[in-house]
Parts: structure tokens; sequence; C-alpha cells
């Protein structure tokens, strides 16, 4: 269907009343997804139709597929007119929507809610759309922050670092024989370790943003960090995930950065002698971390949309939405919520709320992709291992965003 067929559907939807049976109840069709298919929000569907017995849910399970076959599957019923009601979403995804005239803005919807205001600022600003309308309502996050051994902290005589040049201090004290300071990415996924200190530094995606002279001299000290210093250890060009975790838990790295779906592991191997605060900032007290999401949006197709509002609101609020999010295993939205999180130890629910005013997310255009699959990996690799110079990295990040 053309994008003019499809926009004619919707408008014809949106003028549609609510679709109601014989028995006055409105069905909203929700599509969600789980990491793990076997839980289910049957439970919470029962308590939100017990309150709201004017209002059956629809919940079906798509698979996520690495995100490939959910969002497959959506355009394609998006396209078809036969989109759900209402459906899980990331910010990744927004533009692509908004592109096809597909999301219902909800500012009216959300500024009516009682328990709007119980999801942070922070929150509600990361998910605002480019031209300043909300399409989301936050359903559950992560965000990047410090993870560091307070043991060898201790030993070193440091504190947990709040500054890039702290940070260095504390990885040069925490580096001693086969100890090192900092467990650095350099495989596929740490470009979130770069961003903290080179987006953080002063380089944008913004086009000149990456050549600029702060910009270069933000990815001169981080490749240093490596290169010069050695706080990295020499795996760091290929080490993924799994090898900052296990080189962390096994104290060959005093510091790495991850999200709060590692603390459990953490905290198994380590007890109290791992902790967590946000990633440094810069001099001028400006800094970067990483955000993910998942939230839920309304279709401008929807014939139901008062009635799905009134699901995707109550699943993000105080109990329901501490429930739901155990099935995630990510951090609740709602502050009443957080102050009562047992799922994770506090200081890494803190060090999550508190990362939330300098989290961002990556540029949402089709360059990215290619940015995170080899070009970021590539050259970082190829600078930490001293074949390339810092600033011809940062030349080819540039024009791969904009030739």
């Amino acid at each position: 269907m053309k994008r003019r067929t499809f926009l004619a559907a919707t408008t014809a939807a949106i003028a549609a009343p609510a679709i109601v049976n014989a028995q006055g109840t409105t069905t909203v069709r929700w599509w969600y997804h789980f990491d793990n298919p076997q839980h289910s929000p049957a439970e919470l569907i029962a308590k939100f139709e017990a309150a709201n017995p004017g209002i059956k849910i629809q919940a079906e399970s798509i698979p996520w597929g690495g995100g490939n076959d959910y969002y497959t599957r959506l355009y394609a019923a998006l396209v078809a007119n036969n989109a759900p009601d209402c459906a899980m979403v990331k910010l990744a995804n927004m533009s692509r929507l908004l592109e096809m005239r597909a999301l219902e803005p909800l500012d009216q919807q959300i500024g009516g809610w009682a328990d709007a205001s119980d999801i942070s600022a922070n929150l509600w600003n990361l998910h605002k759309a480019p031209d300043g309308k909300r399409y989301y309502v936050p359903l559950q996050y992560v965000v990047l922050y410090l993870y560091y051994r307070v043991d060898l902290f201790q030993q070193a005589g440091v504190a947990a670092p709040k500054t890039f040049d702290e940070f260095l201090k504390a990885a040069q004290a925490t580096t001693k024989g086969d100890v090192f300071g900092f467990g650095m990415r350099g495989g596929a996924g740490g470009h979130d370790h770069w961003g903290s200190f080179v987006l953080g530094g002063g380089a944008t995606f913004e086009k000149g943003g990456m050549v600029t002279p702060k910009a270069l001299e933000a990815n001169r000290w981080f490749v240093a960090l490596g290169r010069d210093h050695k706080v990295f250890p020499p795996s760091a060009p290929n080490d993924g995930f799994r090898q900052i975790v296990d080189n962390f838990k096994a104290g060959r790295t005093a510091m790495t950065i991850h999200h709060v779906g590692s603390a459990n592991e953490m905290v198994d191997a380590l007890g109290d002698k791992v902790s967590a605060v946000p990633v440094p900032r810069a001099a001028d007290g400006k800094g970067w971390t990483s955000f993910g999401d998942e939230s839920n949006a309304i279709f401008a197709s929807s014939r139901n949309k008062a009635a799905a509002f009134r699901w995707i609101s109550w699943l993000s609020t105080n109990e329901s939405n501490v429930e739901f999010n155990k099935f995630t295993g990510q951090l609740t939205v709602s502050n009443k919520g957080a102050a009562n999180w047992t799922l994770h130890p506090k200081r890494f629910v803190d060090a999550s709320a508190q990362s939330l005013a300098i989290a961002d997310t990556l540029p949402n255009v089709p360059a990215t992709a290619d940015f995170l699959r080899t070009v970021w990996p590539t050259n970082m690799q190829r600078a930490l291992l001293g074949q390339i110079q810092p600033d011809d990295m940062m030349r080819a990040i540039e024009r791969h965003y904009h030739g």
C-alpha cells in the first residue's frame, strides 16, 4: 500500500467511533515482546480488566528477533491498516513511525493523567519528538553507568571519579601488575564506552561535529588512555560484553561501563566489593551516557484511543509498572516504584536514575547501523593498536555520516 493510501485509511479510522461489542466492552489490541517467551502479562491484564470492566485487553506476543522481526511485522500491519491499537516501541523507531504518520500525539492525554508527574522530567524530555510533542509513554529503561571495584579503589586510596581527570587518576592508581584501571570494550557495542568520553567531551553527530578541535582532542584523550597510559588491558581492542564483565569480576580491571542488567551478576560474584556511579563528566560539567528504552505508543489508526491510553498509562503507573518490569529485568519508570524497587540493589538503581540527566541516544538515521556494525569498531581497534591516528578515526566517522 502506498503512503497516500495508508494515510487515507488512517484518516478514516481516526474519524470512526470506538469498537464496542454487544456487551458494551471496548477491546484494545496491544502488541508486546519479552526476552523470555515464558513470561506472560496475563495477571496484569486481569488486574486491569477488573478495575476497568468496560475494557478488554487483547495482548499479542510478537517475536522480537533482535528487533527486526518485531518491527517488520509492525510496519507491515500499519501499511495494511491492520495495526494494533497500541504497542511497545523504542525511541530508535520513532522517526520512521512519524514519517509514516502512524503515531497518535498524546500530550493532551498525558496532561490529564494524574500519575504523569511520577515519571521524572528527564525521562519525559528524552521521549519528546523532534516536533516537541509526546507520542510515547515511558515503560522501562536502562542507562549506562560506571561500575567500580570498591576493594581495588580502597587499596589504591582513590575515590569514585566524577570528572575525566579524576577518572584518569583513578585508572592509573589501580593499574598495577596484571590489573588494569578500566575494562574498555573495543569490540562491537563498545561505542558506549567511547561515547561517554568523546561525546561527553564535546563531539557530536551534527555535520562537522566529529572534527572540531574539541571533538578531536576528546578522542585523542580517550585513545591515549590505552596507547599511552596503558590503563586498558591488552585485549581491549577486541573485548566484548562477556570479556569486560568477566575481567571485572575476576579483578583484572577496576572499572568498566555497563547498565543495571549486569548488576545482579556482579553482586553474586563480588557482593559489596562492587558499586556504581554515573559516568564521569568533562571539565565543563557536560557529559553523555547511553540510554536504552522501551515505551508504549498509540497508533493514529486506532478506533479505541481513550481505552488504549487508559491501558498504557496504567502499565506505567507505580505498582503495575514495578510488576511489569519484574518480567523485563529493566528499571521502573515510576519514582514511587523505584523507591521500593527490589529487583536490583539500590546503589545501582540510584546510579541509573542519577545518570538520566546526561543520557541520550545515537542518531536515528540509516547511517547509524553501519556505524555500530563496522565503522566504529574497525576504526577504534585500529586507533588503539596504533595503525591509524586518533584524528583519522574521527575523520572516518565524519565521512560516514556526512560524506
